[in-house]
């Protein structure tokens, strides 16, 4: 994915006029509750609409977003994206999902995984 592909749609999961991820489209995308998102991405509820926060919601937000993107550019549908991140377990994995890994922390391992499918390696 190049840089420019990843900022445009980067800058889709951003409030107008914010140089922040927003949350709510973040949620409205996946949907789930921003209670749910909170918790997926390991910052409290609070947190995620706090204006004081959202350096942090950034940074927690951005592992996902990336694996959005890249998911998105691959399937070639942000809908089928989402299907893929919540309900595709990944192999390797225990029947684990891309939701899963990042809850638990892990959303290297599912940026990883991407790389290696779209460099055309099947695991």
């Amino acid at each position: 994915m190049s840089a420019q592909s990843l900022e445009i749609t980067a800058a889709h999961f951003g409030e107008a006029r914010s140089p922040f991820l927003s949350a709510r489209r973040v949620s409205e995308l996946l949907g789930v509750t921003q209670s749910e998102l909170a918790k997926l991405v390991g910052v409290a509820r609070n947190t995620l609409v706090a204006k004081s926060g959202a350096r942090k919601v950034d940074l927690a937000l951005s592992p996902v977003v990336r694996i959005l993107a890249m998911a998105t550019e691959m399937a070639g549908d942000e809908n089928r994206a989402v299907i893929w991140f919540k309900h595709q377990p990944i192999p390797g994995w225990a029947g684990k999902t891309a939701y899963d890994l990042v809850g638990e922390g892990k959303s290297d391992k599912v940026l990883s995984y991407l790389e290696a499918v779209r460099s055309g390696v099947y695991a």
